[in-house]
């Protein structure tokens, strides 16, 4: 899927300029489906209640489709700070700090990710749903990425699900890693003798790590690790079962000694865009308290 060709935001409608549309026996309005599917990788559902509700109108040599009514943004807006990485009409990706959940759970201790993006939204006039692809520990760092409408919510959850949507961390773990580079292939699971942690178990859904050595510290060395799939904790409990917990990471082993948390930082997250199919690549500078924690470690 790639578009390349004029594309024009007019309000709640999108006009874009197909060009030659595929033959169809069918008529106009199936070709003009068809391109849809075909050429902006819009899912057959989304068409199909577009087309119900006559939200994709054929004007000469355009197509136009609302693809941005207005949306209730799901969550109570609460004005704070929040480091925009990225956004477009389709996309926003932010800085998740550690300790801010991405979502309300019940127990919050104060606004969470959707809360902060429920604001900025609201803040530029804009009304449109919170909706997260992809979510981090409370107390991992790192790009959250955001749809900003339907069509690029389906699309996005489906580039997720056959893994177009790469994440990069960087790590600090407990001893000196040996290998240069490796991939861990474990599944994992919960663990029925601890509420909240997850384990490596035979029964579990398969998981696999690649990792990267990049630096080795005072007792501790400097991973870069990218997911091949996306487990509850799978960095964590990975790492851990190779007998290099987190530095900071006490549920899986971790000393606390000289950070209160994990040390896991996202620092890129690579994916595809809804609309034109460019692959946009994030990249997430080092929060201070993980750079002082490597400062401190370093040799």
């Amino acid at each position: 899927m790639s578009y390349r060709g004029s594309a024009v935001r007019r309000g709640e409608w999108l006009e874009v300029m197909p060009g030659k549309l595929p033959q169809n026996i069918d008529g106009p309005s199936s070709a003009v489906h068809l391109w849809l599917k075909e050429t902006l990788g819009m899912h057959p559902k989304l068409i199909s209640r577009l087309a119900r509700q006559d939200e994709i109108k054929l004007a000469g040599d355009r197509i136009r489709i609302r693809l941005f009514p207005p949306r209730d943004f799901g969550f109570e807006p609460i004005w704070t700070e929040l480091n925009v990485l990225y956004e477009d009409d389709y996309c926003l990706v932010v800085h998740k700090p550690a300790g801010i959940k991405v979502h309300p759970t019940g127990n919050e201790r104060q606004p969470t990710l959707a809360h902060r993006v429920a604001a900025h939204y609201m803040g530029q006039g804009e009304q449109a749903a919170v909706r997260h692809i992809h979510r981090l520990d409370e107390f991992t760092s790192g790009p959250v990425l955001y749809a900003k409408n339907e069509y690029a919510q389906l699309f996005l959850d489906e580039a997720m699900s056959v893994k177009k949507i790469e994440r990069v961390y960087v790590a600090m773990v407990q001893g000196t890693v040996q290998s240069p580079a490796f991939r861990i292939d474990a599944p994992i699971g919960r663990d029925r003798h601890h509420a909240g942690r997850q384990r490596v178990s035979e029964t579990g859904k398969p998981a696999a790590t690649q990792v990267t050595l990049l630096e080795t510290l005072q007792d501790a060395s400097l991973v870069r690790v990218t997911l091949e799939t996306g487990r509850t904790h799978q960095i964590r409990v990975h790492m851990s079962h190779i007998g290099h917990p987190l530095v900071g990471d006490a549920l899986y082993g971790g000393s606390t000694r000289y950070f209160d948390y994990q040390a896991l930082h996202g620092e890129a997250l690579i994916f595809p865009h809804p609309l034109t199919g460019e692959t946009i690549e994030i990249k997430d500078p080092w929060p201070l308290e993980f750079t002082e924690l490597h400062r401190r470690l370093a040799w």
